[in-house]
């Protein structure tokens, strides 16, 4: 429903979001360039502003947070949705707050260049155990790092974006190596079909900058699988790879 002034706060909170969250029916990835180290921390900080000092805008987003990149110019963000209906009932509706914030935003940081949205679902989570071993995931553990890897495809095709996903579960299963500093990937098929968005969390920055290193031509040992996974017909763009690190989480009060 609309926000009211019955709505509830909007809580600021220092934990990661949950990617595999059950009741999340559609995530929004999208970036934001800022120009520089001192216009990326206003940026988050008027985001902060925005967002703490208004009600939570919708009963049907589950969460929003956003992260500063390591480049020192980009600024992540992540929101999660009960699902499609609920997004386009918030959009539709002319006092959801959007437009105020953003002005907000703009105000502080002027000439913020909005980079693209990525609109997903979850497809499937890798969490280091094998299919049908329990789950485990992070145990409790806060990533130091999120690092958003985007596929890119030479058309729309849910199942190849599927496809591809498996590959890439099957390499990260079966490679000899395993994954020191992985905690886990998250993939997000888009819902036009073109792309696969990995949001995948890592022990620290550190530990990906090394696993990248060791391994010499992308994350993963140089197996049949992942050798598959990185031929995969119909790729055109996988090396989008960026490194970000969680600033702020916002969730309704009543959560």
């Amino acid at each position: 429903m609309p926000t009211t002034p019955s709505a509830p706060a909007t809580l600021t909170t220092r934990t990661h979001p949950e990617p595999a969250r059950p009741d999340v029916g559609l995530t929004f990835i999208s970036t934001w360039s800022t120009g520089s180290p001192e216009r990326q921390r206003a940026t988050l900080e008027a985001i902060a502003t925005a967002w703490g000092s208004r009600p939570w805008p919708h009963e049907g987003l589950l969460s929003y947070a956003v992260y500063a990149g390591a480049d020192g110019s980009t600024v992540l963000h992540h929101s999660q949705w009960r699902d499609e209906a609920a997004y386009e009932e918030f959009f539709a509706h002319s006092g959801n707050g959007r437009d105020a914030r953003n002005t907000d935003i703009d105000a502080a940081v002027p000439d913020i260049a909005r980079l693209g949205l990525n609109k997903t679902r979850l497809y499937r989570s890798w969490t280091g155990n094998r299919e049908g071993d329990g789950g485990g995931g992070r145990e409790g553990r806060e990533p130091g790092t999120v690092v958003i890897v985007q596929i890119d495809f030479d058309g729309p095709d849910a199942d190849r974006q599927r496809a591809w996903v498996d590959g890439v579960v099957e390499a990260l299963d079966t490679d000899p190596a395993g994954h020191p500093g992985l905690l886990s990937a998250h993939f997000h098929v888009s819902t036009d079909g073109r792309r696969v968005v990995n949001y995948a969390e890592w022990e620290s920055e550190q530990a990906h900058v090394d696993a990248l290193a060791a391994a010499g031509d992308g994350v993963g040992s140089p197996t049949p699988q992942w050798r598959q996974a990185r031929d995969f017909p119909g790729v055109v763009r996988d090396d989008a790879v960026a490194r970000y690190r969680f600033t702020y989480g916002f969730v309704p009060s009543n959560t």
